[in-house]
């Protein structure tokens, strides 16, 4: 894989460029050239990049050079216009990316046109869930993904790749058009941080998308916390919490016995926030496990003093996880007590959940069952 890797440009920034560049005697402004042909322009080819030399592209065809961007193997279209693809790379490997137009829990209309293909493409702002890693090695116990095990770090510029191949479907116009990314789909961006963070950059310089408008899930690996709130373009930064205590954050994430919820907290707690920026924290309902009043009153206290808002999630059901979905009056009396403490607390309405595109869901399904 290595050796693929290493001849594909999609994730190289400018000054590695620059450096190819130099080493078949080109001038530097052909870098800055190339550096825009992938990112801003989105190619697919070297043969697109109309301002390049076409000798010189042939050139780099010969010695091996590609774009690198992942192909779409399959789609799923949901009944609330929710995509989601499965997106292959040139090791075979593959991964799940997701669409979801109109925001990422926003009201999604009537729904009496929905899954129709023009109707997924007419859009004034969408969200896409990026993936980071093939499969997922924290081993959350409510999450489909983490069935898969992890099998390897994604490359900058597969992470990348994926947004650009869902904005080439899409033919977005980033000029006129509000995207959202959310870094929280497969995998644990902190976990392969060096190539997340390069893929950020590149994202905010070469494809022009604020970083402002990006989000990065994390269970809650310590060190890099402190490590992303010292970085000088950074993502929002979320938290998967799903337990109000250790014993039950234990039970539902293993990784909660090597960094318990006062370490995370210690970490929070001394995290450099920007003006008027929050910590989001997401909280899976599990019935009978964390769903209760009390677990309410225990995250209301955890959560006291911070600059934050909760996300409750009700569970999306997945075959071979071991919990069901809580009653709409559990996740409103959640909410309440929540909401009574000072905290501003929102119900994340599910999307994609027929086609397994929630969260917790991705798990490279390529035929389609049904849910229990």
């Amino acid at each position: 894989m290595d050796n693929i890797k290493q001849r594909e440009l999609l994730g190289l920034g400018l000054q590695q460029l620059t450096e190819i560049v130099a080493g078949y005697g080109q001038p530097d402004y052909r870098a800055k050239q190339l550096y825009e042909a992938l990112y801003r322009r989105r190619v697919a080819a070297l043969e697109d990049v109309s301002t390049l030399p076409k000798a010189w592209r042939s050139e780099l065809g010969r010695h091996g050079f590609e774009v690198g961007l992942p192909q779409i193997e399959k789609r799923f279209v949901s009944v609330d216009g929710t995509v989601r693809y499965l997106i292959g790379f040139s090791d075979g490997q593959s991964v799940e990316t997701v669409w979801m137009p109109e925001g990422d829990g926003g009201e999604a209309g009537d729904g009496s046109d929905a899954g129709d293909e023009e109707t997924v493409r007419r859009f004034q702002r969408a969200t896409i869930c990026v993936s980071s890693q093939i499969g997922c090695a924290v081993n959350c116990k409510f999450c489909m993904t983490a069935l898969l095990g992890v099998q390897r770090n994604l490359t900058a510029g597969e992470i990348v790749g994926q947004i650009l191949a869902v904005l080439n479907d899409h033919n977005v116009n980033l000029e006129s058009e509000r995207i959202n990314l959310v870094f929280m789909g497969q995998g644990e961006p902190f976990l392969n941080y060096e190539n997340f963070m390069q893929a950020v950059r590149l994202l905010v310089d070469g494809v022009g998308i604020p970083e402002s408008r990006m989000t990065v899930s994390t269970s809650g690996i310590v060190p890099r916390i402190e490590d992303f709130g010292a970085e000088p373009v950074r993502p929002k930064l979320a938290i998967s919490l799903n337990g109000s205590n250790d014993r039950v954050r234990e039970e539902v994430m293993p990784i909660n016995r090597k960094w318990d919820i006062a370490k995370l907290l210690s970490a929070l707690r001394t995290f450099p926030l920007r003006n008027r920026e929050r910590f989001t924290f997401e909280y899976v309902l599990l019935a009978d496990v964390n769903d209760s009043e009390r677990n309410a009153a225990e995250v209301a206290e955890l959560l006291r003093g911070l600059r934050a808002k909760v996300n409750l999630i009700a569970l999306n059901p997945g075959p071979e996880i071991p919990y069901t979905m809580p009653t709409e009056d559990r996740v409103s009396r959640f909410q309440k007590v929540l909401i009574d403490g000072g905290i501003p607390t929102f119900v994340r309405r599910p999307r994609g959940r027929d086609i397994y595109a929630a969260c917790g869901q991705l798990k490279r399904t390529t035929e389609l069952v049904s849910l229990p």
